[in-house]
């Protein structure tokens, strides 16, 4: 096996992580390969036996720099001053074909010196979870990190419900910097640190960025189309933190995630939001108070700390704005609206009212809007034939209704009872699920499996996910 390393992270002061391998594993097993990816990577794969080892931690390949980094982070909305990669991995980095520069981590990989009491492993479930989850959203069009290998370990992981198999996933990512590295340095005082890995973030992600009110401005404006990106889809991170915030703009952390079968502003799947902090509802607001833990640790490093703050205020204080008009843009689409007005929220609203009213199913109900099916969602149809009217009088002057929509409106979603489905297979050794959602997900806007864009029966529905760690 050939991976073309390119490091960079790894020149960074030491205080920056901690250089270690990962943790061998009795016996690795290949789970699932992203050969598409690999060929994006310029990773020219090796046997089957290979990428079982390598990817399961047991052999480090030529070039790597193992490591593993340290950050801080706010948890639901609680300052923790060190977590850190605590069953990660860093190996190294790579340019892709494109152009792109990605880390490539283990995630599941072993203890660390950021492991808090914690064993560094993962188990079968949250790996095959997030692989699914993660190429889901690519093929979604939304940004995320990516999964490029899935490595069973041999060998038992222990949570409070008893033993289950270990795996090891792993994650590529346009980097693995996040709200919570700032934090650390900004935390601990470290100025010189934070203004190094100021400079490595623009440098990395925002070329075009000219100094830390820049950078705050080019991460607010990822992270608010990331949000409305993810609402559109009726998905739930389900563990906003500060530390599963990444500057680059991409989805991270596929742990207690969901996405939504009957709709509700306020639906919460996450085992371990308990106050509802992370509801689908609440997302924007989170996203803002986010960056603003961003702008808190970014203003350190002037002398002149009024104009910062003032400055770094104005900017945050703007990403509401942006939230609404990317919330606006995208459910119009859904319904159809390729130019919305602010006239169209009204509208928008008063479907998302009757659904939540009426449980109806997020992703059939907006897919079947002007067929008949669309009625057969709801239980007081009168209300939907009223505001179906009222749709039809504003979509009349539409060059391309039906197009916006299909664009708009995937069919099928990984679904929360069929992943829970397809774990329970594969830790059984039966992959047939899990490849039959890979193959349905990889073209999530063509209706090629009716069977799983149904909604889940009332023994089927999962009423919480969790984070496996």
């Amino acid at each position: 096996m050939h991976i073309p390393f390119d490091n960079s992270y790894a020149t960074l002061p030491e205080t920056f992580y901690t250089r270690l391998e990962p943790t061998s594993v009795s016996a690795p097993k290949l789970l699932a390969f992203n050969k598409e990816l690999a060929a994006l990577l310029g990773i020219e794969a090796g046997d089957v036996e290979e990428l079982a080892a390598v990817f399961g931690g047991n052999e480090i390949p030529q070039n790597a720099a193992p490591l593993a980094q340290l950050y801080a982070g706010h948890q639901f909305g609680s300052y923790n001053p060190q977590l850190g990669d605590g069953r990660a991995i860093l190996l190294g980095e790579v340019i892709g074909t494109d152009g792109i520069r990605r880390d490539i981590q283990l995630k599941g990989s072993g203890r660390t010196p950021y492991s808090r009491m914690g064993d560094g492993r993962a188990w079968m479930g949250p790996v095959l979870r997030e692989y699914v989850v993660s190429e889901a959203m690519h093929a979604l069009g939304i940004p995320t990190t990516r999964a490029l290998a899935a490595v069973s370990t041999g060998e038992p992981i222990w949570r409070e419900q008893g033993a289950f198999p270990g795996a090891v996933l792993t994650r590529v990512a346009q980097s693995h910097l996040r709200v919570g590295t700032f934090q650390v340095f900004a935390h601990r005082g470290e100025i010189d640190n934070l203004k190094t890995l100021t400079d490595y973030a623009i440098e990395r992600h925002y070329p075009e960025a000219n100094g830390p009110m820049d950078l705050l401005r080019a991460v607010c404006a990822v992270q608010a189309d990331l949000v409305t990106r993810w609402m559109s889809v009726g998905f739930i991170h389900g563990v906003m933190n500060t530390d599963n915030c990444a500057i680059s703009g991409e989805t991270i952390d596929y742990g207690p995630c969901a996405f939504m079968d009957a709709f509700h502003q306020n639906r919460v799947f996450s085992s371990i939001d308990q106050q509802g902090r992370y509801a689908f509802g609440n997302q924007p607001g989170i996203a803002v108070w986010n960056m603003a833990q961003l702008a808190t640790s970014l203003v350190q490093m002037f002398e002149d700390k009024e104009n910062a703050v003032a400055e770094a205020t104005e900017i945050v204080h703007a990403m509401p704005k942006q939230l609404e008009d990317g919330w606006l843009r995208r459910f119009a689409a859904k319904i159809g609206i390729a130019k919305p007005t602010k006239e169209d929220t009204a509208l928008i609203e008063g479907l998302l009212g009757l659904m939540q009213t009426d449980g109806a199913d997020f992703t059939n109900t907006f897919r079947a809007l002007g067929r008949p099916e669309a009625r057969d969602q709801f239980t007081d149809r009168e209300a939907f034939d009223a505001w179906e009217a009222k749709w039809r009088s504003r979509i009349a002057t539409e060059a391309d209704t039906e197009g916006t929509m299909a664009a708009a409106n995937p069919a099928i979603i990984p679904r929360n009872h069929r992943i829970e489905q397809m774990i329970e297979a594969a830790v059984a050794g039966d992959m047939a699920p899990f490849e039959r959602l890979m193959h349905a997900l990889a073209r999530p806007f063509e209706e090629t499996d009716a069977d799983l864009m149904r909604p889940p029966t009332e023994d089927e529905i999962v009423p919480a996910t969790f984070c496996g760690t």
